[in-house]
């Protein structure tokens, strides 16, 4: 086949794939199918399947091409930059829709499920461990969500002291502690429960209370509140 008959041809598809997701949704469509039309707005020529194909290969789930490192993503054969960086564009306005969400204009606990849909979108797909606050005003509002820490696949320190001065520096009259575990096991460590009641001593002092520590997976979490560890 010719250059000009395999472009013909890649032109062809596309606008049969777009016409498909047009007339009956992109919930017809296959995981490939839809990785596959989204590169089309990287790659403005050419079959983009082959790479669609190989990136869920690589990283397991749609899901997980989305959220997935760009340093890896840049190191798929077909890939490249502009593959991660698109790819971090739907991660962010993932996150953003999730924040809004969960935390416009109304109190935090009052919509539980999408505070946790947030913190996995934010950190849950994380291949390290990762520490993260939100601070609230006395009406439950969000005032800043804040990563402070990245640590190992298994571990993240963290110091009380800076989640103490993050707090009045930002006003907050109560928090809310957010971890991930990477291996999605989200059942809360001897270490996990001793930073905990740390934490919780230390904003005690100055009258700022720690409403609940969610550790989060992938796919599960696990509120120290609810098992009764707060």
């Amino acid at each position: 086949m010719t250059q000009d008959k395999k472009t013909n041809s890649y032109t062809g598809h596309r606008h049969r794939l777009r016409q498909r997701i047009f007339d009956h949704g992109v919930e017809t469509l296959a995981d490939y199918e839809v990785l596959e039309a989204l590169l089309f707005y990287v790659f403005k020529q050419g079959d983009t399947k082959p790479l669609a194909k190989d990136l869920l290969k690589e990283f397991g789930s749609l899901r997980q091409v989305c959220f997935a490192d760009e340093n890896e993503v840049v190191n798929i054969k077909g890939s490249g930059q502009a593959v991660a960086t698109f790819l971090k564009l739907i991660q962010n306005v993932n996150e953003r829709i999730s924040h809004d969400s969960a935390f416009k204009h109304k109190p935090i606990l009052q919509s539980w499920d999408a505070v946790i849909l947030y913190c996995r979108q934010a950190i849950g797909h994380k291949s390290t461990e990762n520490f993260m606050v939100l601070y609230l005003n006395s009406a439950n509002r969000l005032i800043k969500s804040e990563t402070l820490h990245e640590g190992t696949v298994n571990r993240v320190s963290v110091y009380p002291r800076q989640i103490v001065t993050n707090a009045l520096q930002h006003q907050a009259v109560s928090v809310i502690l957010v971890h991930n575990h990477p291996s999605d096991n989200t059942t809360p460590s001897k270490q996990d429960i001793s930073m905990t009641k740390a934490i919780v001593s230390a904003l005690s002092t100055v009258e700022i209370t720690v409403h609940d520590h969610i550790i989060i997976g992938p796919n599960s979490h696990n509120s120290f509140k609810q098992i009764g560890l707060l």
